[in-house]
C-alpha cells in the first residue's frame, strides 16, 4: 500500500468511527460527568473500554440494517 492508501483507508475509519459516536455512546450508556468532577486514569479507561465495544455493536448494527 503507498501511504496515500494507507492515509485514506485510515480517514474513512475515522470518518465511520464519527458517525457512529452517537449511536455508539447511547449504546455504552455511560453516565455523563458531573459538573467540576473529573474521572481518574481507571475510570477512563473503563469508560474508553465500553466505547470501545459498544462501537462494534453499532457498527453491526448499522450493517445489518442496510442488508
Amino acid at each position: 500500500m503507498t501511504p496515500e492508501t494507507t492515509n485514506s483507508a485510515q480517514q474513512q475509519k475515522q470518518r465511520e468511527f464519527m458517525s457512529l459516536l452517537t449511536l455508539t455512546l447511547e449504546i455504552a450508556g455511560l453516565p455523563a460527568p458531573e459538573p467540576g468532577k473529573y474521572h481518574t486514569e481507571g475510570q477512563m479507561e473503563a469508560r474508553a473500554t465500553s466505547i470501545r465495544a459498544a462501537y462494534k455493536i453499532a457498527r453491526q448494527l448499522v450493517l445489518e440494517v442496510s442488508k
